[in-house]
Parts: structure tokens; sequence; C-alpha cells
């Protein structure tokens, strides 16, 4: 039986600018099963970003339900979202925002300080998520002695030590070259290929290839919804040419 993550009905989002209403979202209904690897795609404007921001708990929705692991986040406190935050969601940004004094194992135990950790504990789970992105030898660096594709592998070790129940990326690869997006999507596949549900914003298709299901958005409504077909394969040792188009 498939077990349901996140549901959402009949979610909408208005913002009142001056004297006009932007409708941002428009009644969407959407449902993501537990280990789902989905791509949410749209031209600015589409709502793309406002459903990210409902769906990492951000942002509330004007009207609408969100069922997050069983539970209605919709109507929740600050407060309350934010321990949803910290305890069921890892986020991963374009512009990676680590702080650029602490090393790379100080920015990704961060969350772990928040979440009530002892020092050891935080610097056992830190380093671990580290090597999941094999960046051991890289912990104690600064963010300006890294490269960016090594930034974000810091930024998407962050999200995970927290052991979250959802990977929410946006634009992950926005500020990085196309070999490195690739090695960098390729994290990303075994992360969910390690049981993480994992749901990436982009509006570029060959990064939403890599996921497994498809959602484009335009003008606050889903527009189409469907499983890839054209699925990227990491372990193709071609697969950076296949992006690029070679």
């Amino acid at each position: 039986m498939v077990e349901k993550m996140i549901t959402l009905e009949k979610i909408s989002k208005s913002y009142k600018m001056g004297d006009e209403i932007i409708n941002a979202l428009k009644s969407i209904s959407l449902t993501i099963s537990k280990n789902e690897y989905v791509a949410l795609m749209g031209p600015s404007g589409s709502g793309k970003s406002t459903l990210m921001n409902i769906l990492g708990c951000l942002d509330s929705p004007t009207s609408g339900k969100y069922i997050l692991n069983d539970i209605d986040v919709s109507l929740m406190t600050d407060s309350d979202l934010a321990e949803v935050r910290n305890k069921q969601i890892g986020f991963v940004f374009q512009t990676f925002n680590l702080l650029p004094r602490l090393s790379a194992l100080d920015n990704v135990a961060l969350p772990l300080v928040y979440a009530g950790f002892s020092k050891e504990k935080r610097i056992q789970k830190a380093e671990e998520a580290l090597d999941k992105v094999s960046l051991s030898d890289r912990m104690m660096h600064k963010p300006n002695e890294l490269s960016g594709g090594q930034r974000q592998r810091v930024a998407i070790a962050r999200a995970l030590v927290n052991d979250p129940a959802i990977i929410l990326a946006d634009e992950p690869t926005g500020n990085l070259d196309t070999k490195t997006s690739v090695e960098i999507m390729g994290i990303f596949e075994r992360i969910h290929q390690a049981g993480n549900t994992v749901i990436i914003v982009t509006h570029e298709p060959d990064i939403a290839d890599h996921a497994h299901r498809i959602v484009r958005l335009r003008d606050g409504l889903v527009e189409t919804d469907y499983i890839n077909s054209n699925i990227i394969n990491v372990d193709d040792p071609n697969h950076y040419y296949k992006v690029k188009g070679i």
C-alpha cells in the first residue's frame, strides 16, 4: 500500500498588492506519496515558488487544507510551523544560504542546535551527513574556501542532518555549471534511493528529467501531472552527455 506523505486539498493563495488581488494559487489539489521524487515546473508567475513555500511550511494558504504526515498544518501557529520545518523538512536553496564565518561542519550542525542535540551528537551527525555527500575531507573549510558545487553539497548535508521526511530543493543547480549540476542531481537521486521523499522546484527541463514525476504549473493551476518516461539514469556513464544533448 502506497503511503501518502503530502495531501493538498483545494489550496489557494492570494496576495493584496495595492488595490489589486493576486491569485498565486487557485484551488490546487495534489497528493505526493512517501519516497516519491517529484519535480515542480513552471514559468515565472506560474505559482511554483508559492506552492514550494506552502509545502515547506514557510507560508500558509489563504484557503484549503494541507496534510503532512497525517498532520493538518494549514492552520498551525508560526511556532508550530517552525517545529515542523526543523523536524520534517530539509531545505536546499539555489544560493546555498551558508553562514560565511562557520566551517562546513558547523554549518551542517546548525539545525541540530535548535533541535536540542548535545554538542557531541551534533558533531557526529554533521560528520555523517558530510560523508554522505563525499565532503569528509572538506568539513573544516569555510564556504569561501569551497567551490560552488562543494557549497551546495554542504547545503544538502545540512538538509539531511535532521533525518527529515522530505527534501525540498528550490532551483538547486541554478548557480552551477552543467557538469556540477549533474553531480548534484546524482546526490539527490541517491537520497531518493535511500528512502527520502524528494521535491525539486525548477524551470529547467533537463533538471526535471531526473525526477520520476513532473508536475507543471501555469497561472496558479496544475497544467499537467505525469510520470516521467525520460528519467536520466545517474548510473549511466553517458548521462552527463545526454543532459547536454550531445
